[in-house]
């Protein structure tokens, strides 16, 4: 049940005069999420226009993200491969709807080499393209089309399919506002296509990846979302139907964190890709292609982040512990860093988490305990401990977790801490995800009065209102313009219930529909 409230979403140590980060959430959310970025070294704008360099805490994240997501493609059939950055405009002109969708943020390579030029009046060389090509390129903005060509040599028969292939890979769409991580003109993604024998079997794998999605974002990224159907307004061009989940951030916009989309057989028929039927006919294949990016750090950042940094859900986490050594004299540092080395070494070989062995490091550099202590809190870090002489005459860690105040310190065992790790990150992940689970359900409203409708979103970080909804794509098209807001979805678990009046037109209808402002 999805109920109103306007609370803002807040850590447990919100409130003090003081933070890591400046601005805070409340105060102006955009510039806050760049300086959490900042903050916790994840990546900075790149000298190309709109790209980003990403530096290695941001892509240990990825990298995490990465192999979670592809050990689950692999276990349910899929193979991964790798086609051409490149893509001849030709191909994208086979399937018009589907170009035209990106004909804006296409990047095209027009020549193929480059040849030296002095310029005359300043002396200088300067490079100027030459070699005009044939036909030009399409920097790839999504795959669907030179994955369909090489569809088309690989499938004869039936007996070919179902076809399961996924790519992981770069893509390029000319972003004209780019912000780190949710919009950069080349992004990293992943990005699935299959082939099959009938409409039913592609739709199966359509939905089987649209709740892989989900599951992975609440289970691994402690983020919940609100799976559905987008409406044919905001559908994937190209696309028959179009799975969408749905976050929810602390400034109550929504990211599109990932979709799976049934294509049909619009880009079979484009592409020629044809099967000899079981009873002998010549058929079209019906494809799907689904897939996630980089944005889903951009998302983890918005949905947990506080004003003292990143804050991490263990399972993707780079470092799960991270150790820091306490070493005010210099005749007993060497004996705290040892035993700073040989706790690390006792959790990674006795304790696993989410089935890898716990991630566990030691900063030994030399800086200060302070500035070690806060680097790692705004890095996000779900458990610090710190040793220094006196734990090591008591036998005692210092405990700090991520998901609650900075400055709460609980003193334990360290045997007894070594035998309880797994349950602490387990609980911190846990601890994570009921608070966005809280915060998303008390900011999605259900109405059904239009005048409410359009008050509503007059508001300040507004939220989510939840209709009934049977008007049609001009409709939609409209109220999106005037609002600044869209249909994120059509929710599962929404649309089977009683016929209630239409919040624009008061027609019976059992279809839901959520709307909200967006990244």
């Amino acid at each position: 049940m999805f109920i109103r409230t306007y609370s803002w979403f807040s850590s447990p140590h919100m409130g003090k005069n003081k933070t890591a980060i400046t601005p805070g959430r409340a105060e102006d959310f955009p510039e806050w999420y760049q300086q959490v970025i900042r903050a916790a070294d994840m990546a900075e704008n790149s000298e190309t226009r709109g790209c980003m360099v990403i530096k290695p805490w941001g892509f240990a994240i990825w990298e995490n993200i990465q192999s979670h997501l592809d050990a689950r493609f692999k276990e349910t059939g899929h193979q991964n491969a790798y086609f051409p950055l490149l893509i001849p405009l030709s191909y994208l002109e086979k399937e018009a709807e589907h170009a035209e969708g990106f004909a804006t943020e296409c990047a095209v390579v027009t020549h193929h080499r480059l040849e030296t030029v002095k310029d005359e009046v300043t002396g200088k060389t300067r490079m100027v393209p030459t070699g005009k090509l044939t036909e030009p390129y399409v920097i790839r903005p999504t795959s669907e089309t030179i994955i369909g060509a090489a569809f088309s040599r690989w499938v004869e028969s039936y007996r070919d399919l179902p076809l399961l292939i996924n790519q992981w890979a770069n893509v390029m769409r000319w972003e004209m506002r780019p912000r780190l991580f949710l919009r950069t003109a080349e992004f990293l993604w992943q990005e699935g296509h299959t082939a099959h024998e009938t409409r039913e079997e592609a739709i199966v794998e359509t939905k089987l990846i649209h709740q892989l999605y989900e599951d992975f974002l609440r289970d691994h990224l402690a983020i919940p979302v609100v799976p559905g159907e987008k409406t044919e307004t905001e559908r994937f061009p190209g696309a028959e139907r179009t799975f969408t989940i749905e976050a929810m951030v602390q400034d109550k916009k929504a990211i599109q964190a990932g979709t799976s989309h049934y294509l049909g057989q619009n880009f079979a028929k484009a592409q020629d890709i044809t099967f000899a039927s079981r009873d002998g006919s010549e058929q079209h294949v019906h494809t799907t292609s689904w897939g996630v990016s980089t944005r889903l750090i951009g998302t983890l950042i918005m949905a947990h982040a506080d004003d003292d940094g990143l804050v991490l859900p263990p399972r993707v986490a780079p470092q799960q512990i991270v150790i820091i050594p306490v070493t005010p004299k210099e005749e007993t540092r060497e004996a705290v860093l040892e035993s700073c080395r040989a706790l690390a070494e006792t959790l990674r070989l006795e304790q696993s988490y989410a089935g890898s062995p716990v991630r566990v490091h030691v900063d030994e550099r030399d800086f200060g305990g302070g500035v070690k202590k806060w680097e790692w809190i705004k890095k996000g870090v779900p458990i610090r401990l710190e040793i220094g002489p006196r734990d090591l005459e008591g036998r005692k860690v210092c405990v700090q977790r991520r998901d609650q105040d900075p400055n709460a310190k609980d003193f334990i065992e360290r045997v007894e801490f070594i035998r309880n790790c797994s349950t602490i990150l387990a609980e911190i992940q846990q601890s994570l995800l009921d608070r966005l689970t809280a915060f998303r359900d008390e900011n999605i409203t259900e109405c059904s009065d239009f005048e409410d409708f359009k008050a509503h979103w007059d508001g300040e970080n507004p939220g989510w209102l939840l209709t009934a909804w049977a008007g049609s794509r001009e409709q939609e098209e409209e109220l999106s313009k005037a609002h600044k807001i869209t249909i994120r979805c059509l929710p599962n678990g929404q649309q089977e219930g009683e016929e209630t009046p239409c919040v624009l037109s008061g027609e019976a209808t059992r279809q839901r529909a959520i709307w909200g402002r967006s990244y």
